[in-house]
């Protein structure tokens, strides 16, 4: 009996064997060529290129500011957008574990007691029809899917291209939040030194214009050289309502970007640090590292292998069941060793007469992958105009600062000049005020010229991906 139930089984496998190899033979529609990507050369980029300094993942350490660090720290620790970004990591990691299962066996357990009355008259003759019984049923079953055509690897190497692409999404998050934090910490701390050049501004023209009120009563100037001695204490009050509005703007940007109180940075007064040193041009290695290129590559590996999964889909489905257990009728008998049961075989399914559905199928999988690349060129492209104008605004403001450098030579001398002049008699004190008023327009046009490069240095940072080690973001 068992030999004979060998040799029927060993027909059925050949007979799947053969099914299958038939089956393979259905004509998989012949795809256009997928969308090709950006070349470096299309980029003005060249790929050979010396690898440049890598950036440090922590970039913001290098201004030396604890306040800084400390801000940025506990921004990236409770930002609600980052934990948003956490989700969606974990989301995508639970879809690779579910892709992943697809090619392991499966193994369940069915159980099942009830009891029935049967009908008299229905399908089970006397003794059974017309009485009562009890059925009880308990079986352990086991299934596996061979994957001949490399459909579970496929599903799973899109699924990981989800993932990946989800954690490099998260660390964009990252990046753009420190950058954010840093910009707005930076501008407070422009505010800040604004504010005390400014008062010495005010404090240096009020008294000047004190000076031209009593030249004045003295008869030494007219009414027209005061009213133009006091129009710039007017502007310079104007401006000191616009600082202080800006700081409170910039404090409140700051509490929030850091999950705290808007009146929580109400006594933090940063200093600008100095601007780094920064001598090398964005290359294709370092814009490689950008989370957004990052994540639009890891969507076309996930897109290509989708088409892979959705043309696997024209083949067969070959799997093997088996299962033992105990049923019966009457529990008295159910445990007996007689009633037990079991069952092996294997099954295929043949997508025969789905052909119109599966077409379909893969001619979307298709547009969607050419969808990623064109994604892919464009995150490549947007990444390489980005660096190139934040490289470019910072060569741009060294050279005005280097200009301006003089202007502050030369108003120094000025004063120097007018306070000479005082001292030998030759002039009055007005001159000297108006020469420190001038110095420190000077200092305070300076000053924003550093904010813009520390402004541009941060956005070039964050343009070429912030220091992203890909190998450790993907653990």
């Amino acid at each position: 009996m068992f030999k004979g139930r060998q040799r029927r089984m060993k027909k059925h496998l050949l007979g799947l064997l053969v099914s299958a190899a038939l089956a393979a033979c259905a004509p998989v529609p012949t795809l256009p060529q997928a969308a090709a990507r950006l070349q470096p050369e299309q980029t003005g980029l060249v790929a050979d290129r010396v690898e440049a300094a890598q950036l440090a993942p922590d970039w913001w350490r290098q201004y030396g500011d604890e306040s800084l660090n400390a801000l940025i720290s506990k921004g990236l620790q409770d930002s609600p957008s980052l934990a948003a970004a956490k989700a969606r990591v974990a989301r995508a990691a639970a879809n690779t574990d579910r892709a992943s299962s697809e090619s392991k066996p499966t193994f369940g357990i069915d159980s099942q007691v009830n009891s029935t009355h049967y009908s008299s008259n229905g399908l089970f003759p006397p003794p059974y029809g017309g009485s009562t019984w009890a059925y009880g049923n308990v079986e352990a079953t086991a299934g596996y899917e061979w994957d001949f055509f490399g459909r579970h690897e496929a599903d799973l190497q899109a699924a990981l291209g989800g993932t990946k692409a989800a954690q490099a999404d998260a660390a964009a998050a990252r990046l753009s939040l420190s950058a954010q934090i840093a910009r707005s910490y930076f501008g407070l701390a422009r505010v800040c030194q604004q504010l005390d050049l400014l008062n010495t501004q005010i404090k240096l023209r009020s008294e000047s214009v004190a000076l031209v009120r009593q030249r004045a009563q003295s008869g030494l100037d007219n009414r027209q050289d005061l009213r133009s001695a006091e129009a710039p204490l007017e502007e310079l009050q104007v401006q000191l309502q616009d600082l202080l509005a800006q700081g409170q703007t910039l404090r409140h940007q700051l509490a929030a970007l850091t999950v705290q109180p808007t009146d929580a940075l109400a006594s933090l007064s940063p200093t600008l640090p100095a601007v780094l040193e920064w001598q090398q041009e964005p290359t294709l290695n370092l814009l490689g590292r950008r989370p957004d290129v990052v994540a639009a590559r890891w969507r076309v590996e996930a897109a290509t292998r989708d088409v892979d999964a959705v043309r696997t889909r024209f083949y067969p489905n070959v799997q093997l069941g088996a299962s033992i257990g105990y049923n019966a009728f009457g529990l008295s008998n159910w445990l007996k060793s007689n009633s037990l049961q079991t069952g092996l075989g294997p099954s295929i399914s043949l997508p025969l007469f789905d052909m119109g559905n599966l077409r379909g199928q893969l001619k979307g999988a298709a547009a969607e992958q050419d969808a990623a690349i064109a994604a892919y060129n464009g995150a490549v492209l947007d990444a390489v105009r980005d660096a190139a104008d934040q490289y470019s605004t910072l060569r741009a403001n060294r050279v005005q600062e280097q200009a301006q450098h003089q202007l502050l030579l030369n108003a120094q001398n000025q004063l120097s000049l007018a306070e000479s002049r005082q001292q030998a008699g030759l002039g009055n004190r007005i001159p000297v005020l108006n020469a420190r008023h001038y110095l420190i327009a000077q200092e305070r046009q300076a000053l924003d010229l550093k904010t813009q490069s520390l402004d541009a240095q941060v956005n070039l940072m964050r343009a070429l991906g912030g220091g992203l080690d890909e190998a450790a973001m993907l653990k």
